[in-house]
């Protein structure tokens, strides 16, 4: 999405929070609780030059999105509590729950004690192969291949990306369209092309991994803590819906299995990677109900209401990224207003694909 339209959506979101028409539609759009999702946490970099920066939160954010779900009265609880709080009856205090996707290092070294400070829960959604240090970071393996190289050239499919890449300017042009020109591919052809690029650019990509990504005795440790849910979110974290069922059902299957051993602990909860529509659909959430997920996630934006009862393995989330940093964002989202007025708006129109991501938690690189 175009910094036009990210203009576009804050200010909307600014004048619903500053008219108040949030807060009026909190009783009619407020919904049961939400899931809030997150990836990174972690201090600015401060690099010019950042288009993965969308999925870093700082810590100093989400101190403040934790005072504020105490002040809009929503209660704090871990993954395996949410079915019988969809369960309770009217008058039931309004649930937050915070998960984050990938299971980066950050999570444990900055989220962790400020969620632990206030006896908050939190989910990680770990890739078994990242914990084997072996996944494939491939968009921030593009972001730095792209940030180190002065010009790209490259083959994608039977198309051919040849420009030049000196400046911050320049580089976000060949970020975007890279991007989204591997997003079409299959998933293997888009990670070798992206493999190249990194050897041109000098750096093996599986370290990406190895820096930043908890491995297993990170993982044990972690999830000793009462406050921590370890999820599933794939073996190698491929966009379900482009493999075949036999492969889809395994990347989920073996996922859930590994944690379960590794860990010697139940893994209820799923999160398919990327989380949108052409990433995870009907058979996808059949799976997870076949293989016992409690519940499972994916990128839909939006708070839990009462139908979700009936598909808690397709449930929608709230992101928290690092475009929208400012309280009263996360307030407005948190009212359920903004999601009730697009899923009106996509009734009324039909609404395009490019719309429908208006809050989406990955507009340069679909949430992982």
């Amino acid at each position: 999405m175009s910094r036009t339209n990210t203009s576009i959506i804050k200010a909307a979101l600014k004048a619903l929070d500053i008219a108040g028409a949030n807060r009026m539609a909190a009783p009619l759009t407020g919904g049961l609780g939400a899931i809030l999702m997150l990836h990174n946490v972690a201090p600015d970099t401060g690099e010019a030059f950042e288009p993965n920066r969308i999925l870093r939160i700082t810590p100093e954010f989400l101190k403040d999105v934790v005072g504020l779900v105490g002040e809009m009265g929503f209660e704090a609880v871990a993954l395996d509590d949410i079915p019988s709080r969809m369960a309770a009856g009217p008058g039931a205090k309004p649930f937050v729950a915070f998960t984050c996707d990938d299971g980066y290092r950050d999570n444990r070294d900055y989220a962790l004690p400020i969620l632990r400070r206030h006896g908050i829960p939190m989910a990680v959604y770990v890739p078994s192969d990242f914990a084997d240090a072996k996944g494939n970071l491939w968009w921030l393996a593009l972001e730095r291949a792209v940030r180190e190289l002065p010009r790209i050239d490259v083959m994608l499919g039977r198309q051919r990306f040849d420009f030049s890449s000196r400046t911050t300017s320049e580089k976000v042009t060949a970020y975007h369209r890279l991007y989204w020109a591997l997003r079409q591919l299959p998933e293997h052809q888009a990670r070798d092309a992206v493999d190249e690029l990194s050897r041109t650019a000098g750096f093996d990509p599986a370290s990406l991994c190895r820096e930043l990504v908890m491995n297993w005795d990170e993982l044990r440790e972690f999830s000793s803590d009462p406050l921590v849910t370890i999820g599933a979110h794939t073996t190698g974290h491929f966009a379900l819906a482009k493999l075949d069922a036999a492969s889809a059902r395994r990347q989920m299957s073996e996922s859930i299995a590994r944690i379960e051993t590794e860990l010697d602990l139940p893994c209820r909860h799923f999160s398919f990677p990327y989380g949108t529509e052409s990433a995870c659909g009907n058979r996808e959430f059949h799976f997870a109900r076949q293989l016992g997920m409690m519940t499972a996630v994916t990128t839909a934006k939006g708070l839990i209401h009462r139908r979700h009862r009936n598909s808690m393995t397709s449930l929608p989330r709230v992101s928290l990224n690092g475009d929208f940093q400012d309280l009263r964002y996360v307030r407005t989202l948190l009212t359920g207003a903004p999601f009730a007025l697009l899923r009106g708006y996509r009734r009324l129109t039909g609404l395009p694909n490019a719309a429908r991501d208006l809050f989406t938690p990955r507009r340069l690189a679909t949430s992982t």
